[in-house]
């Protein structure tokens, strides 16, 4: 299983992919996920069984394209969302860490 960086179109394991992600947004249910070969920032929201990738619009997320994972699972915690495959579990943060002590 490898799943694309739509900007440049490389194709990366599930565990590369994964630990690329690295800001949860709780409100909108969506992950930041910056592509470790050319850098391209995108957003995604986590299904069971797939990814979807799309736009941020009104206020919410649209979903325009899936990528089929399968087995691919997710649990919302209160400051992450852990995304498990198989026996593996990468947890994103939320974006609160960074906002403590900011003026």
């Amino acid at each position: 299983m490898l799943i694309p960086c739509f900007a440049c179109e490389s194709r990366f394991r599930p565990d590369e992919y994964f630990r690329a992600c690295h800001d949860y947004h709780r409100g909108k249910d969506v992950v930041a996920w910056t592509c470790p070969r050319c850098g391209n920032r995108d957003e995604l929201r986590v299904f069971t069984g797939e990814l979807g990738f799309g736009y941020a619009r009104h206020g919410g997320f649209d979903v325009s394209d899936r990528v089929r994972v399968p087995g691919l699972r997710r649990r919302r915690e209160d400051l992450r969302l852990d995304i498990s495959l198989d026996e593996a579990v990468w947890r994103v943060p939320t974006g609160t860490r960074r906002l403590v002590g900011a003026h």
